[in-house]
């Protein structure tokens, strides 16, 4: 109603602290409680248009690039209540967004969260990979958690609208990706345990380097013995961002004691691998690939779903199932996998004290070529999982 009644207009104006800017075709609304000179008064489409112009690059050193986060130029957002669904969304300039006290996702934590990048080729054209395959997984967790989620098609399009925005910060081919970071929120105030009645949905970059400091050489993981993960019935397999810092206190402690990562163990028999804390784990014994199954308690990666199908397609057995700690030790070869890490090959495993050490084989190497050359574009994408950005 407010947006309809003020649309008469263009230009910017205020109504008490909240400042609105319109385009000239009247069309284009955004709010903020910022003074209108912080904010130019721009529309999605000119926007974009202007970074169609400019096929330069940030400035930044592109050979130190790790996993830190680096700012972008701009960011997307698209907001509905609870009783409707998601419309029309927008980019902005990057930076700070204001949440009610009272909102969910401080209060409740109602929130999740995706990861994917996007690739410069050697042709300068940009992709990114299975989009779509991330827009299902934040409708499913949103669904778990009672929230409102955009439709596959918005999903990709704030993506795409997003990365051809910030192109500028996507690395040189061969020197990193940039990060895509979408983000489902409830924004709305509550103060009895409920559903938000509004949802906000953002999406931000950065360009990454390698996740692990190491870069590509072998990660050195202890399996963690006192605290889980993740529980059967409970948001294991969904991304929540509940998820994540309860496994901080374990990890830090682990990276105290020089260790990279550490491997969590199912809560009902302590006796099964699950995951790291921010990627999957995969096992080859006797030229048998072997991963966890998900079952409600493991995040199916994306990146794991898709070394499944291409180690099926050079032939290679791959069995989702149950492992024990002792398989785990006794493997050939143990590799992680996770849109950040990508492909990651294991050098050693402590558990209880007992540091088992592991060749970095071939198989982790090959499926890490294979996959990298489709993400960036240097082989065939026979899977069809890449997405252009024009």
């Amino acid at each position: 109603m407010l947006a309809r009644s003020l649309r008469r207009s263009s230009g910017h104006g205020s109504i008490g602290s909240l400042c609105y800017f319109f385009s000239k075709d009247g069309n284009h609304c955004s709010f903020t409680s910022q003074a209108p000179t912080t904010l130019p008064v721009t529309s999605k489409t000119s926007t974009l248009d202007s970074y169609r112009t400019g096929d330069g690059y940030a400035d930044i050193n592109w050979d130190e690039l790790g996993f830190g986060l680096t700012q972008t130029d701009y960011m997307y957002m698209m907001k509905c209540s609870k009783d409707d669904k998601f419309s029309c969304g927008e980019l902005s300039p990057y930076g700070n967004i204001e949440l009610n006290p009272s909102s969910a996702i401080l209060n409740y934590g109602q929130g999740v969260f995706e990861g994917l990048k996007a690739y410069r080729k050697q042709d300068g054209r940009f992709l990114i990979f299975r989009p779509q395959e991330n827009a299902i997984r934040m409708q499913i967790g949103a669904e778990r958690l009672c929230m409102n989620a955009p439709s596959i098609d918005q999903f990709v399009d704030a993506v795409k609208q997003t990365v051809l925005a910030n192109k500028r910060w996507i690395p040189p081919p061969g020197k990193g990706s940039l990060y895509i970071r979408p983000l489902l929120i409830g924004s709305g105030p509550v103060l009895a345990l409920e559903p938000a009645p509004e949802y906000t949905f953002l999406v931000y970059t950065s360009p990454v380097g390698n996740y692990f400091k190491e870069g590509r050489a072998p990660l050195h993981l202890v399996v963690e013995d006192r605290t889980y993960r993740s529980t059967p019935g409970g948001t294991g397999g969904i991304k929540t961002i509940a998820n994540y810092a309860p496994v901080l206190k374990a990890q830090c402690e682990a990276k105290a004691k020089g260790f990279t990562d550490i491997l969590f163990l199912d809560s009902a028999t302590k006796e099964n691998l699950e995951e790291a804390a921010s990627c999957n784990v995969f096992i080859l014994k006797d030229n048998i690939i072997s991963t966890p199954d998900t079952q409600g308690t493991i995040l199916p990666g994306v990146t794991r779903k898709s070394i499944i199908d291409i180690a099926r397609t050079y032939g290679y057995q791959v069995d989702e199932r149950p492992i024990s700690i002792e398989e785990l030790m006794a493997a050939d070869e143990v590799f992680c996998t996770g849109t950040a890490v990508v492909v990651a090959p294991v050098g050693s495993i402590t558990h209880l004290g007992k540091r088992v050490h592991y060749k970095v084989g071939e198989l982790s190497q090959k499926l890490y070529t294979s996959l990298t050359g489709i993400q960036m574009g240097l082989l065939e994408d026979k899977m069809g999982w890449t997405v252009e950005v024009e």
